[in-house]
Formats: structure tokens, C-alpha cells, sequence
């Protein structure tokens, strides 16, 4: 896991003066060691800050005002190491804005059992300590994550690292610029979706920009840095021979290497981190962007294919939550199915942008016609996807509320090569099974745009979700059609009542 020193995760340590200044020096130096145990994980995403043990209640709240104010600060860990009175955090809990872990841990693993006097008990009183925590937080009803057991188990720290990417995955958002190429797919409804409920509760800016505004840009772009890209692209991938210098299509090569770096010029210059396209409008644009969209999905950006921005947005901060995870997260669509009994099957695929961050092996790099767009034929990267485990999520505007569905898959090989289709795509197998998946998929409204990630896991979806205060649906190997459908019902009136009649 790659980790950046630019975000950190605040520990904090709650206690009390009745037992004394030598109680309290232990409960720092043991709460020290479990934020350098936690911090010391190779896994762990950002940097791990231990603050002084908390007392009281002026402290708690200046500390909470401070993270809310730092940048850098993108979540709390909480642990009661000794009874802390609960009523010396309502004020700062009450004003608290940044994803909060309550972490039900202990300095020991073992009880001394032959040597346990009441000068350890008093010391060592978190199972009790944090029930008073606790309460204050449902009392008060603050968002939270908790964990339980000791930081060396590896579930447990497998729990703290999925809640700090996303938290890591919220703060992109909060900080998201993103750019639309042109309108959304006419008459396409589940692209469109309301731009100032998403700022108001994910931060993402949404706004649009004429293709041609784009289009100075990419027109404008040095031929010796065209020549140079090419030059990647001949290194990176298996160049077609066509496109090869000398190639009889060697320019539209050139040519697709002109919109990336123009595309990545415009990005760079507005500070945008995710972006959107449209094949109905592309200006002056002679290819539809395929491989530069590639390339930079596969460096982090988020995209969105026919305007989708939804889906753009949550590709970026996916993207953001699993920097440095082996696998990778890509725009994709279902588009087809293997219906044979016993080996039911999805193939997923776009008309050119597939991130190759999941591919299998070395993309070919191609040119084909596109029947669609009435432009030149668009180059772009062709390969199979990685097997192995991965989730399809999709968000959508439920009209008084965003929704997130999830279904874990397994990414297989194809059943047979695919040598006349011309894109990237994934075959996948989903849970529990095709007919289960499908019909809650779409009993829930689940958008036809999604992201797959084989890094990001529902461990990490459910707390972005939670941080967010989004709705989750999650289809596994657990689900039923009966309890998934009742499941829409709940929720329907629980949102409904926490929005407020």
C-alpha cells in the first residue's frame, strides 16, 4: 500500500484526572504504542498523529474545531482507555465534521491473571470505557465506525485500513473539481441527476464546457510532444502495425496522442480530477477520446462515458481509496450475457474506455470504426480483464436521494477468445447468482454505468457510504430477492424520516 504523508488520521485518547498524574502518564505511553502499532502497518494509507490524552471537555472541543479547520486532517480514531465521562464530549462531538472511528481496543492482549490487582483495573477499564463512549455517540447520534479487538489482530487492522481509504476516498470529494465535455446522452435517464444536491452532500463541483473549449487545446499541442507520447505508447503497449510509424494509420495515432495531452493540459490547468465525454457532441474533436481517456483513468482520473458524471465521481474517489492496492478501478457497463445453465456470466465492456489499471496482461493498442459519433475511427486499448475478486458499484439519483448498489463478483477469463471484438471488457461471474444479481439490480434501479474495482472492497464501500450518509445496497452471496426487495422498503421510509416530512 502506497502511503501519503500529505493526510492523517488523528488518534485520540479519552480519560480522567481521578486516578491521578502517574495513571495518566501510563494511559499516554500505552495509547502512544497502539497509535505506533497502527501506524507502523505497512498497509496503512496515511499518516497515523497520536494527540495528548483528553480530560475534559474544553480540550475534546478545541481539538474537534481543529480538525475540522485542517485540510490534512481527513478522520478521528477514539479510544476510552480509562472511564472517560461521556458528558465532557457531547460539545465536541455535537460539532465534529470529519469521519469518526471508535476503536474498542486495550494496551494488553492477555489478562495477568496471577498477578490483576485493582491498580490494573483502574488502569485498564476500556470495556467499560467505551460503552460510556458509546452511548454518548447513539445518544447524540453521531456517524461512526466501530471496531473491536486488539490493533495486532489482523481483521482488526484490516477494519481501521479500509475506514482510512475511505475516509482518504470522502476527502477527494470534498475537493472535487469535475469538467462535462458537452451535455449528457440525449433522452438517457439515468445519466442525468441534481449537481447542487451532489455539491451539497459530496462536495464534487459539477460543471460544463463546450467540446470546443477543449478543442483549442488539443489543436494547439507542440508535434514534438505528440511525437514523444508515441513514442510511450510504442514502449508501453502491443502497437497495431498500422499505427506503427509508417503505418497507413500511423496519424489517427498521432492524432489520439494530440487529444491526451490536450486533455491532460485542460485538466491540469482547471485542477480537475474527473471529466466526462459525449459521442453525440464532439465539436471539433475528429476521434472520440478511447485511449487518452484510457491512460488517464488508469493515473487516477475519474470518467464518465455519455456525460455520466455520477459515475465519474465515483470513479475518482474510488480511484483515490485504493491508490496503492494491488488492482485496479475502471469505468464499465454491462453489455451482454452468458446464459448457459451452470455458468451464467456477465461481459462488461464500453465502446473504447476501460481502465487498463485491470487488465490481465499487456493492452494491444488498436484502431476500428466506431458505428457511432460520425467521426474518424478512434484508437484505443484492447485486453481482457484480471480474474479474481472485485465488486460492480453504481450510484444513482433516486430523485430525494443518491443511491450506491454494490454486487460482489469474480472476474473470470472468457469462455472463448474474443478476436473480433475490438474493445477492453471483463467477464464476470456475479453473487449469488446471475438471475438473484440481476433481478435485485434492477428492482433497485441500478444505473447501467458502473465502476469495477478489483482494490476496493464493500468493507470500504460501506464506510464511504456511512461517512457520506448515502444509501448502501450490497448484492452477495447472502442475498435473496425477498430480503433485498424488503431491504428497498425499509430504507424508503428510513430516508424518507431522517431527511425530515
Amino acid at each position: 500500500m502506497t502511503r501519503t504523508d500529505a493526510h492523517e488520521v488523528w488518534f485520540l485518547t479519552g480519560s480522567q484526572g481521578l486516578y491521578g498524574e502517574d495513571t495518566l502518564r501510563q494511559v499516554a505511553a500505552q495509547s502512544r504504542a497502539i497509535a505506533d502499532r497502527i501506524a507502523g502497518s505497512p498497509q496503512v494509507p496515511v499518516r497515523v498523529v497520536w494527540k495528548p490524552v483528553l480530560t475534559d471537555s474544553a480540550a475534546i472541543t478545541g481539538l474537534v474545531l481543529s480538525a475540522n479547520a485542517d485540510p490534512a486532517c481527513v478522520g478521528l480514531i477514539a479510544w476510552m482507555h480509562t472511564f472517560s465521562p461521556a458528558k465532557m464530549w457531547i460539545a465536541g462531538l455535537d460539532l465534529l465534521r470529519k469521519p469518526l472511528l471508535h476503536l474498542h481496543t486495550q494496551a494488553n492482549t492477555e489478562l495477568p491473571w496471577a498477578t490483576i490487582d485493582m491498580d490494573f483495573m483502574n488502569l485498564n477499564q476500556a470495556a467499560h470505557g467505551d460503552r460510556e463512549f458509546g452511548y454518548i455517540q447513539s445518544r447524540i447520534g453521531v456517524p461512526r465506525k466501530t471496531v473491536a479487538g486488539h490493533v495486532s489482530d489482523p481483521a482488526v487492522a484490516s477494519r481501521i485500513h479500509a475506514w482510512m481509504r475511505a475516509a482518504l476516498g470522502r476527502q477527494a470529494l470534498r475537493s472535487l473539481k469535475l469538467a462535462r465535455f458537452g451535455d449528457n446522452m440525449r433522452d438517457v435517464a439515468v445519466t442525468e441527476g441534481d449537481k447542487v444536491e451532489a455539491q451539497l452532500r459530496f462536495g464534487v463541483s459539477v460543471n460544463t464546457y463546450g467540446v470546443n473549449d477543449l478543442v483549442t487545446v488539443v489543436d494547439a499541442i507542440d508535434d514534438a510532444a505528440v511525437s514523444e507520447l508515441v513514442k510511450d505508447y510504442a514502449s508501453a503497449y502491443r502497437l497495431a502495425p498500422e499505427l506503427a510509424v509508417g503505418g497507413e494509420r500511423h496519424e489517427s495515432l498521432r492524432y489520439a496522442a494530440r487529444i491526451e495531452l490536450g486533455l491532460r493540459a485542460f485538466l491540469t490547468d482547471g485542477g480537475f480530477g474527473a471529466f466526462t465525454t459525449n459521442f453525440e457532441d464532439l465539436g471539433g474533436l475528429r476521434q472520440l477520446p478511447g485511449l487518452a481517456v484510457q491512460r488517464l483513468m488508469a493515473d487516477g482520473y475519474g470518467f464518465g462515458g455519455e456525460g455520466d458524471w455520477k459515475t465519474s465521481v465515483l470513479l475518482h474517489t474510488l480511484k483515490t481509496m485504493g491508490a496503492g492496492l494491488p488492482g485496479g478501478s475502471s469505468f464499465m457497463e454491462d453489455y451482454t450475457y452468458h446464459l448457459v445453465p451452470g455458468n451464467e456470466l456477465i461481459l462488461g465492456a464500453h465502446m473504447l474506455e476501460v481502465c487498463p489499471s485491470i487488465a490481465a496482461d499487456v493492452p494491444s493498442c488498436e484502431i476500428h470504426p466506431l458505428g457511432i459519433g460520425g467521426r474518424e475511427d478512434p484508437v484505443r486499448l484492447v485486453f481482457d480483464a484480471a480474474p479474481g475478486p472485485a465488486v460492480v458499484v453504481g450510484l444513482a439519483d433516486m430523485g430525494d436521494r443518491f443511491r450506491l448498489v454494490a454486487n460482489r463478483i469474480e472476474v473470470v477469463p472468457p469462455v472463448e477468445p474474443l478476436p473480433k471484438l475490438p474493445v477492453a471488457r471483463a467477464v464476470w461471474r456475479p453473487a449469488p447468482d446471475l438471475r438473484t444479481s440481476t433481478e435485485a439490480w434492477l428492482t433497485a434501479g441500478g444505473p447501467h454505468h458502473t465502476v469495477l474495482s478489483s482494490a476496493v472492497g464493500t468493507e470500504e464501500l460501506g464506510d464511504l457510504a456511512d461517512m457520506l450518509g448515502t444509501e448502501l445496497l450490497l448484492i452477495d452471496a447472502g442475498t435473496t430477492l425477498r430480503q433485498f426487495t424488503q431491504e428497498i422498503r425499509w430504507n424508503q421510509a428510513y430516508y424518507r424520516l431522517a431527511g425530515g416530512l
